[in-house]
């Protein structure tokens, strides 16, 4: 049995007056989404309990049949991962954006996508300053990279779980006077986060940055922290060889933690300028080696993030287009097979912030009987009878098609 699954990440969304009261799964024009739907189910699954955070971290967790309630333990271990830094029992992990914030708004949560090269020369000037040799921080790409606090069973990194953090794409456009860690060991990454605006102030690469007319990284936020997960690989679980395909170290790591292998792909950005088409061959190309091959597009969620509607349908379409379109084409060649579309987490235009709640999914393919569905849009998952309140319960099920009772 060859399995695949597609993840527009962050596609749910909410109606919107601009297209005619209309989501952008709705408004788009995704015909082989449509015809997985039309060919096989549609439903809906809800991958973010209520008191934990809506970001990818726990809505992927839940995507691949882990219960983030025993599961989750902070964002920036999976992150770590990816990087092949290993946490020990006592060490901890915090996510670190290069952000813009002028006059107590965040202006941009990826300084205007720094460069990878202009992120590794802020970070190496922050290591310089750190009077603390536990404290390091890692650079990773662009905007997106790493803090890792070192603790032992004498010393431990004063953190826990309970540590609240905001992250800092939830904030834009919006004062962050009020959204600075708080709890258990935030003094110490509130005094990081100030003590960097000294580092960056007059950094050559702001000075060159601020010259050509791009907005400068002020400083770094904080968020996100938490210690080594333990995850039970997926093999062992459902008997299926996964690999994942992604521009993201979230998505990276967590594939690395559950036994996937990776593979990559060099013009795949994590951004709406992704090479769309060059990662469905690389899915194709997947499939003749492994049982179980996942795709994860970034897009639509950077689109959301932004507020804009235009690029979100352009970022569907794409997909649908190159990599939903040759996936579907290629398993016709099996003899058993299915195909899941999903998001993780809706990320709504509206706000411009991951959002609770439920996401649509579409499955086809061997012992799939269709339920009449002919698109794929939240309207229609709305209105189907099949239901994950549960979300980690819908892996499972995907994997085996167990009857659900509704």
């Amino acid at each position: 049995m060859k399995y695949v699954l597609i993840i527009p990440d962050g596609c749910a969304d909410q109606p919107q007056d601009n297209l005619g009261g209309r989501t952008p799964l709705q408004a788009a024009h995704l015909p082989n989404m449509d015809l997985i739907a039309a060919h096989g189910v549609v439903g809906a699954a809800n991958h973010v309990p209520p008191h934990l955070p809506p970001g990818s971290d726990v809505a992927n967790l839940s995507l691949l049949g882990y219960d983030p309630n025993r599961f989750f333990s902070g964002r920036a271990p999976l992150e770590a991962a990816a990087q092949g830094i290993e946490l020990g029992p006592h060490d901890w992990a915090v996510r670190c954006n290069l952000v813009c914030i002028q006059d107590q708004i965040m202006r941009d949560f990826t300084a205007g996508h720094i460069s990878t090269a202009e992120a590794s020369a802020l970070l190496e000037t922050a290591n310089s300053q750190l009077t603390d040799p536990r404290i390091k921080f890692v650079p990773g790409v662009s905007y997106r990279n790493l803090m890792i606090v070192r603790g032992s069973e004498q010393q431990p990194p004063p953190f826990s779980l309970e540590t609240a953090s905001t992250p800092p794409h939830d904030l834009t456009d919006q004062s962050v006077a009020d959204a600075y860690p708080q709890g258990v060991g935030s003094d110490l990454l509130c005094h990081l986060m100030n003590e960097s605006l000294q580092w960056f102030e007059n950094h050559p690469v702001n000075q060159q940055r601020i010259a050509a007319g791009q907005r400068p990284a002020t400083n770094v936020w904080l968020w996100g922290l938490g210690h080594q997960p333990n995850l039970p690989s997926f093999q062992s679980r459902f008997g299926v060889r996964g690999v994942m395909i992604t521009a993201v170290d979230l998505l990276r790591g967590l594939a690395k933690l559950v036994g996937w292998d990776l593979i990559h792909v060099p013009t795949a950005t994590g951004y709406i300028d992704t090479d769309y088409a060059a990662k469905g061959r690389a899915a194709v190309a997947a499939l003749d080696q492994y049982d179980f091959v996942t795709v994860h597009i970034e897009a639509p969620d950077e689109a959301s993030h932004q507020g804009l509607a235009a690029e979100k349908i352009k970022a569907l379409e794409e997909i649908d287009q190159h990599i939903v379109g040759p996936l579907w084409s290629r398993l016709q060649q099996e003899s058993d097979w299915r195909i899941m579309v999903t998001p993780d987490h809706p990320t709504l235009l509206s706000t411009k912030t991951h959002s609770h709640g439920i996401v649509p999914f579409a499955v086809a393919g061997s012992n799939v009987a269709p339920d009449h569905s002919q698109t794929y849009d939240e309207v229609v998952a709305n209105q189907s009878s099949l239901q994950f309140p549960n979300g980690w319960e819908l892996m499972p099920w995907y994997l085996a098609m167990i009857p659900k009772s509704v």
